[in-house]
């Protein structure tokens, strides 16, 4: 038998197999606005795939286990990261979904769905602790003026990239009838 029509290999008239679909990180993120309108982002410390590293400012959220609900993983989440405690289901206002093996070690690229969460000002203080945070790449918070975060020019990025845009258009409009999507 010749390579060509070995058993192993498909006949030149089979179809290519199908390329499996990406395997994403899915994760909830809240938009914690207070009642004057400043965004609360975590800091997180990150490295390239050079290793050269960088700040992302995001917000507080993470990763859905199996079998858990996006608002338990929410709950869950804002509590570890920043000691919120959510009493109301809160509005479902985005849907990030990035395909690119850069962005989640492990991963073929990300699914993010947030949600709007108005609260009184506070100061985060998450369950995990500092430490834990840290392990977790969570460097400190920030309350953000929207303001603050238009005119920013300086080195970080924001998640979005382009924050901006669809959260002015959120404190404009209020939240959507369902969510907007974003890319990167």
């Amino acid at each position: 038998m010749t390579p060509e029509t070995s058993p192993s290999s498909p006949s030149p008239s089979s179809p290519p197999s199908p390329t499996p679909p990406p395997r994403l990180r899915r994760a909830v993120r809240a938009l914690v606005l207070d009642e004057a309108e400043r965004l609360l982002l975590c800091r997180f410390l990150l490295t390239d795939r050079t290793g050269r590293p960088f700040v992302l400012w995001a917000a507080p959220g993470g990763g859905v286990a199996a079998g858990e609900t996006h608002l338990a993983a929410l709950r869950r989440e804002l509590h570890e990261e920043v000691g919120l405690a959510l009493t109301d289901d809160p509005p479902h206002v985005w849907h990030q979904e990035v395909v690119d093996p850069r962005i989640a070690t492990g991963y073929d690229g990300v699914v993010n769905d947030y949600y709007l969460v108005r609260t009184a000002a506070f100061t985060p203080a998450g369950a995990l602790g500092e430490v834990a945070l840290a392990e977790e790449n969570v460097h400190g918070t920030r309350w953000w003026r929207p303001d603050d975060i238009a005119g920013y020019t300086g080195p970080d990025l924001f998640s979005p990239r382009d924050l901006w845009t669809p959260l002015a258009r959120l404190l404009a409009d209020g939240p959507p009838g369902r969510p907007v999507r974003l890319g990167l």
